[in-house]
């Protein structure tokens, strides 16, 4: 009998490179744009080079659904030129194809959680340090921290609080999975730490969209993990109101009593108002990317006071909206066929680990961590569009990798009794 052809060594070479430029650009999603973007080229280099396949996950058909939808709404809105950075930005796409095609196994993502982890919580701890200059300074000047902070958040290593707080969120999540249900127990009190750290510094963001992702996406873990439990986040939510550290209590009231237009609710509202008349003139194809803020100013009701609300108007802070009114309804329903599809596929493979034989599969918290993760950017959307933010989308997108990584390792062990 003819054994298989062996992998020559420089080709294994080339796969290891791969995986680790691909391991690397996942984990600095959270730490540099720049960084990311360019590991990710030169880890599909080394993959083609290898010989290896690009591989996608079961979620190409809406992907390029979307794909299409988007150069379609460029293509038709007579604004082609402005519209080329959001075509460019379906590069990050590729980190998906890259984490399914490189990372082999459960055991490597869980390191791409601990370099989560390490880089979340070194960002995290920059965003505290910025947090306490920026107190100090407040009580310097004798201004009112509240009213002077909401307006100047923390970013960490990024350039804006939502980047930075869509960050914490995922990667509070996965860290939280990993300590709940994974099989693997070393390095868990570092990973404890780190969560308390994230934690910390996600709250003192007051961000309050990822503060309701992290509520939705942690509940659901908790849920699972410890049933009893749940009862007592509210307990615990209101104790730390009480408490009010970093003037909590005043951003969570905010959410019924703004300050005015300090806290951005009369500017979401103006612009839900003004989406919706976009997606109502444009419902096939949109404006085309990058034409909401040039037309915002077409679409605002007649009935809506002037001058409006303080706030940025170059998107409408909500991806449900702002793909059906940039791009078209069947695009952004498109993206959210690929992203419904995920958690489905993410669901069923839950559902076949549940049989005796798989009672000791580590791909548990892998699942559980890519469904709290979409859970989370899905209801923080309704608030934000934090999938236009380049680093969450492409960190979100590695996630993604990592629960399609973990379905894999489920159907090959299958496939092997």
């Amino acid at each position: 009998m003819q054994s298989a052809p062996s992998i020559p060594a420089s080709a294994r070479r080339l796969e290891d490179l791969a995986l680790y430029l691909t391991g690397a650009a996942a984990v600095l999603t959270v730490v540099s744009i720049a960084a990311f973007e360019i590991l990710m080229g030169v880890a599909l280099v080394a993959l083609l080079v290898s010989r290896q396949r690009l591989r996608f996950p079961p979620v190409l058909l809406p992907f390029a659904l979307f794909i299409a939808g988007t150069l379609l709404s460029v293509a038709a809105s007579g604004h082609a030129r402005a519209g080329l950075p959001q075509v460019k930005k379906l590069y990050l796409f590729l980190l998906l194809a890259l984490v399914v095609s490189t990372v082999r196994g459960v055991a490597q993502v869980r390191w791409i959680a601990m370099g989560w982890a390490l880089a979340a919580s070194l960002s995290a701890a920059w965003g505290m340090e910025q947090f306490t200059r920026k107190y100090e300074a407040a009580a310097a000047a004798h201004r009112d921290f509240y009213l002077a902070y909401v307006a100047n958040r923390i970013t960490g290593f990024m350039g804006h609080w939502m980047t930075f707080s869509g960050h914490m969120m995922m990667a509070l999540l996965v860290i939280a999975a990993a300590v709940f249900f994974s099989n693997d127990r070393r390095w868990m009190g570092w990973l404890v730490v780190a969560t308390v750290l994230i934690g910390v510094a996600l709250v003192a963001a007051e961000t309050r969209s990822m503060w309701l992702g992290a509520g939705v996406g942690g509940t659901y873990l908790v849920w699972l993990w410890r049933r009893w439990v749940v009862p007592a986040i509210p307990i615990f939510v209101g104790l730390l109101l009480l408490a009010n550290p970093f003037e909590l209590r005043e951003r969570a009231v905010s959410i019924f009593r703004p300050h005015g237009d300090v806290d951005s609710n009369e500017h979401r509202a103006v612009l839900r108002r003004v989406g919706w008349e976009m997606v109502k003139a444009h419902p096939w194809l949109g404006l085309g990317p990058e034409q909401i803020g040039p037309q915002f100013e077409r679409y605002i009701p007649a009935d809506v006071p002037r001058p409006l609300p303080d706030g940025y108007y170059g998107h409408l802070h909500n991806i449900y909206l702002q793909f059906a009114a940039e791009r078209g309804v069947p695009t952004m329903l498109a993206l959210m066929w690929m992203l419904g599809q995920a958690l489905v596929d993410f669901t069923r493979t839950l559902r076949r680990l549940r049989s005796p034989s798989s009672s000791g599969a580590d791909e548990r918290w892998v699942l559980h961590a890519a469904i709290a993760v979409t859970m989370a950017i899905l209801v923080a959307g309704f608030f934000e569009y934090n999938l236009g933010d380049s680093e969450v989308l492409a960190m979100f997108l590695a996630v993604l990798g990592c629960g399609y990584v973990a379905v894999a390792s489920v159907v090959a062990r299958e496939q092997r009794r």
